[in-house]
């Protein structure tokens, strides 16, 4: 049998770190075995479950680019199949009817608290075939009363339960609709799933539904459960740490690789390696290289690999993810420079592809306004005389490009034996608005011609105006 594992998300909210980390872990450990990963829709919660979350969920994988061999399942569609193993477990005897009210199993919990035994439901309806004929009631597994589950964990290590530990869990809700461990144990049964790779907050889970494979006489999986993450302050990650869905590292200038590599990371390690490539990735990680303790974020380190990747991915990738940006910022790109070189220019002055776009608007659209602080600074009246010999020097070239721009600019200096920085400055502040840009050559060489002149002309009027007024 192939080696198959899966990703099971809920759709009750968007797909957060923690469980693309799982994905990606998941993914990664199928395609380094030739394996089939799985993806699969847990949404029998029908109270909380949503469209948008699925949609969350599957915007998530796709930016992501972890693509799955077979899949979506949604539980919803398989209630049939459900029902069908329900009766198989009765027929065999590892199942039973409870007719015991929520108020009757409270009940016995609390005298269990009492006599300080383990608080769970006492079996009441276990062996008792005595069933009323008007009363709702929900089918409990019968769970062996002695022995112990191993549970023999890729990343933790054996993990043993005794039994006696265990509850008779429910299995179907007195409305019939099949619980969480009984619908796992069968989709992961039916999908021939071979490694299950989740979070460590379902170990409790874990030997329940392995006693219910066994009473199916179903093959087991193997098990990896993958420590938690924390935030900065070692709680668990949540809202109030920033960002933690997804979709919300894209919106606020991410790429996907970047993500990506973060994650793997996040838990796992090849030695001091930082940064890996998707095959590296593949090649190199292995399950049983986890770390058995919980991982804190460090959105510093993510900034840092997001910065790495912008500036040695192919540019022309890069603009696609940053034409997504432009887009939302309202910035109509098609009367301007190509987005690529944009990228080849900004990449190493940002950290994120939202700034780049914030700090890039120039380039496609005028401004009404400079900015005031560097106006105050660099467009005093004495920058009058250099910005209308760099315009008329700028006007007279033949061919608009860097170096002659350049020259241009040298010359002007030299003509009125000023520093470079009395020309460049206030033609900054004049071509871009503010005071910060790549180098001015390249910059203005990306600008239409026509534009940079009018735009000098503006910051001249500004300057006359100061001069006016002084």
């Amino acid at each position: 049998m192939s080696l198959t594992t899966r990703f099971a998300p809920s759709p009750t909210g968007y797909l957060h770190v923690g469980g693309a980390r799982t994905a990606l872990y998941s993914w990664l450990y199928a395609k380094k075995n030739g394996g089939d990963f799985v993806l699969r829709i847990e949404d029998t919660d029908l109270e909380r479950s949503s469209q948008a979350s699925v949609d969350a969920i599957m915007d998530g994988m796709n930016w992501l680019n972890l693509e799955w061999t077979h899949g979506p399942y949604f539980q919803t569609q398989r209630f049939d199949r459900y029902k069908e193993v329900i009766e198989q477990l009765l027929a065999s005897g590892n199942a039973y009817r409870c007719y015991s009210t929520s108020d009757e199993v409270e009940a016995m919990r609390e005298q269990a608290r009492e006599t300080g035994a383990k608080e769970k439901y006492n079996g009441l309806w276990r062996d008792r075939t005595d069933y009323p004929t008007d009363k709702p009631y929900v089918i409990r597994f019968k769970n062996p009363l002695d022995g112990e589950v191993v549970i023999k964990d890729m990343v933790k290590g054996d993990i043993t339960i005794a039994n006696e530990e265990l509850d008779d869990l429910i299995l179907a809700r007195s409305d019939g609709t099949p619980t969480y461990n009984l619908t796992v144990v069968v989709d992961d049964w039916d999908m021939k799933i071979t490694h299950v790779v989740r979070g460590d907050d379902h170990i409790s889970n874990t030997p329940k539904q392995i006693n219910i494979l066994l009473a199916l006489g179903a093959t087991l999986p193997e098990y990896a459960h993958i420590p938690m993450i924390l935030g900065d302050d070692g709680k668990r990650l949540s809202k109030r740490h920033g960002a933690v869905g997804v979709m919300q590292y894209r919106d606020d200038g991410y790429l996907p690789e970047a993500l990506l590599n973060y994650l793997v990371r996040l838990g796992w390690s090849h030695g001091d390696k930082e940064i890996f490539s998707r095959e590296e990735m593949i090649e190199l990680f292995d399950l049983k290289d986890c770390n058995r303790a919980a991982s804190g974020f460090n959105t510093d380190k993510l900034i840092w690999v997001n910065q790495h990747y912008m500036k040695t991915m192919e540019p022309s990738y890069v603009a696609k993810h940053l034409a997504w940006h432009m887009n939302e910022q309202g910035i109509n790109i098609e009367k301007g420079p190509a987005l690529e070189k944009i990228v080849k220019i900004q990449a190493d002055r940002v950290k994120t592809l939202k700034e780049m776009a914030q700090i890039s608007r120039y380039f496609y659209e005028d401004f009404s306004e400079l900015e005031a602080s560097a106006v105050k600074k660099h467009l005093r009246p004495v920058v009058k005389e250099p910005l209308i010999l760099v315009k008329a020097k700028l006007a007279a070239l033949s061919e608009w490009s860097p170096e002659l721009i350049h020259a241009a600019i040298n010359d002007t200096a030299t003509e009125l034996e000023v520093g470079m920085g009395k020309v460049g400055m206030p033609l900054r502040v004049a071509a871009t608005g503010g005071g910060n840009s790549p180098s001015l050559d390249v910059t203005l060489a990306l600008l239409d011609k026509d534009k940079v002149l009018a735009r000098i002309d503006h910051a001249i009027e500004v300057v006359e105006a100061r001069i006016a007024n002084s």
